[in-house]
């Protein structure tokens, strides 16, 4: 495993790699602001000093990997939404990697931290959706003119005002799990367009919390959706897993919750 902030390459081969991301990176240029970090130039900018210093080493060194020219955008996931983005290393690997993309044939789990206790165990939502729908560019849901969009939710534990969830999305439309979650009237905490950016506090949910209240540190201050499994089927009829383990903020949130309730959430 390679690491380096802000991303770390859990997975890597000849023809793509598998890259867990922080929020707050965009995995391609921002259409409304294109001068922020992204992190296909950082890959790029990783892999030329990867290749740089094996050619001026003595003698030159092999990587054990071939180092790719630039990579390619296979699919992307929102700047403040952290966990798994692949890239592909050639123009082959790029389009069967689309074409699953496309063909809907990978399993994409995310998790989230979500306001309110859901009156169901599991559910799925499948309503429309319409990119940059209004003015603050924010996806929409429009029966008439929407996109065909599906999400199945999946309760893990309730923890307070709060709740943890794994969801799977059947389709990749623009902010999808958010806004689905929104009209559920679960948004996404920490979530600047379709919720608010109130941060989770310890207090908010632990039983005789003792602490300081105008000292107290948030346990998650940005957007609490994370992309966590992805299952990608091989040429060959095989599948290969990667998940993407939790960063430090999202852990941090996690492991209180499974403290209060007294069970282990994830594996």
């Amino acid at each position: 495993m390679k690491h380096t902030e802000p991303f770390t390459i859990i997975y890597e081969n000849d023809q793509f790699l598998v890259v867990n991301k922080a929020s707050g990176i965009a995995v391609i240029a921002d259409r409304w602001d294109d001068s922020k970090e992204r992190l296909d130039d950082l890959l790029n900018s990783y892999y030329a000093k990867e290749a740089a210093d094996a050619a001026s080493s003595i003698p030159p060194r092999e990587p054990a990997i071939p180092f790719p020219h630039r990579v390619f955008v296979v699919h992307r996931i929102d700047r403040d939404t952290s966990g798994l983005v692949v890239f592909a290393k050639t123009r082959e690997a790029h389009r069967y990697l689309s074409s699953l993309f496309e063909s809907r044939a990978l399993e994409k789990t995310y998790l989230a931290v979500i306001h309110g206790r859901p009156a169901w165990t599991e559910t799925v939502c499948d309503l429309p959706l319409r990119a940059d729908g209004d003015r603050e560019h924010r996806t929409i849901i429009d029966k008439a003119k929407g996109k065909h969009a599906r999400t199945n939710f999946k309760l893990l534990a309730e923890v307070g005002a709060y709740s943890l969830i794994e969801a799977q999305i059947e389709t990749g439309r623009t902010h999808q799990i958010r806004v689905h979650l929104a009209s559920l009237g679960h948004p996404v905490v920490c979530d600047p367009l379709y919720g608010t950016m109130k941060p989770v506090y310890l207090s908010a949910f632990k039983r005789g919390w003792r602490g300081d209240n105008l000292e107290e540190k948030p346990l998650l201050s940005r957007l609490g959706l994370h992309a966590y499994s992805l299952v990608i089927p091989t040429p060959e009829g095989e599948a290969q897993r990667f998940i993407a383990p939790l960063p430090r903020d999202f852990r941090a949130l996690v492991n209180q919750m499974e403290k209060v309730t007294g069970t282990i959430m994830l594996d």
